[in-house]
């Protein structure tokens, strides 16, 4: 599953032509491509996902929605670092079609 997920913005670089951000995701904090929202500044909310914020949103609603998915048990999951996810995969089944050719009867 992947969630779009609030955070703050905590510093807004440049990476060549590229706007880049520190954002933090109630605590844990992911460097996030900021290009297609420049109206977002420092202390903004934003709606993540993939690595890419989508919109900005108001604090309260992005305070919201991470207490919501933390209730859900779904923040951790979102927000594990590359060596939780992979382990994850690691121990999921392995698909017989990873291309997606295969098609179910």
């Amino acid at each position: 599953m992947c969630l779009a997920i609030p955070g703050r913005v905590e510093e807004i670089t440049l990476d060549g032509d590229i706007r880049m951000g520190r954002v933090n995701f109630g605590g844990v904090v992911k460097r996030v491509c900021l290009d297609y929202v420049p109206e977002v500044e420092v202390g903004d909310y934003t709606i993540v996902h993939v690595g890419f914020a989508i919109s900005k949103i108001d604090e309260q609603t992005a305070q919201q929605t991470l207490a919501d998915f933390r209730a859900m048990g779904l923040l951790d999951a979102e927000l594990a670092g590359e060596e939780k996810a992979f382990a994850r995969a690691a121990q999921s089944p392995p698909s017989s079609c990873p291309d997606g050719s295969c098609t179910n009867p």
